[in-house]
């Protein structure tokens, strides 16, 4: 079984994700949610997503130990302090892993700017997918869920009704 760690400020993107999960005939990951990075220091993760506010953390309380981390860009000083195998960034730079390179009413086109390693092993290579975009959400917190989805192997697509 997977294990998932959201570290969110009530952001939406584990009730993104679940929502996005059911129904796809795959096995439920153990997900977590938790407001500080504390909450997470004694587990045994192989996804840690760090949210767009939470990133914005300047001092955060604790540590934490992960297979994979999933980052905002800009929270490049975070992956000092919390010990995984690799990183992946998404944001709105050029350098981030998951970016836009457009987003317009219901859709958007998202750059898969490098080949991406999935939880499971699988490589998805570089590419753009033009997805479906709920406004229900703020563009990094979409990319956040998006980026979950796609580290556990499954189709970005199933956002769609979230």
């Amino acid at each position: 079984m997977v294990h998932i760690g959201i570290w969110e400020k009530d952001e939406g993107i584990f009730r993104a994700v679940r929502g996005a999960w059911e129904g796809n005939g795959r096995p439920y990951p153990h997900m977590v949610s938790g407001r500080y990075l504390a909450e997470f220091e004694t587990m045994r993760l192989d996804l840690l997503v760090v949210s767009p506010l939470a990133g914005e953390e300047q001092r955060p309380q604790g540590s934490a130990r992960c297979r994979c981390l999933l980052l905002p860009g800009d929270a490049g000083p975070l992956g000092r302090q919390i010990e995984s195998e690799y990183a992946v960034s998404y944001g709105t730079s050029p350098k981030d892993t998951l970016t836009f390179s457009s987003l317009e009413g219901d859709r958007a086109s998202l750059a898969l700017q490098r080949e991406l390693v999935t939880l499971e092993g699988r490589v998805v290579e570089e590419q753009e997918l033009v997805l479906p975009f709920s406004a229900r959400f703020p563009p990094k917190t979409w990319l956040a869920a998006v980026g979950v989805l796609l580290l556990c192997g499954l189709e970005p697509e199933t956002l769609a009704g979230q």
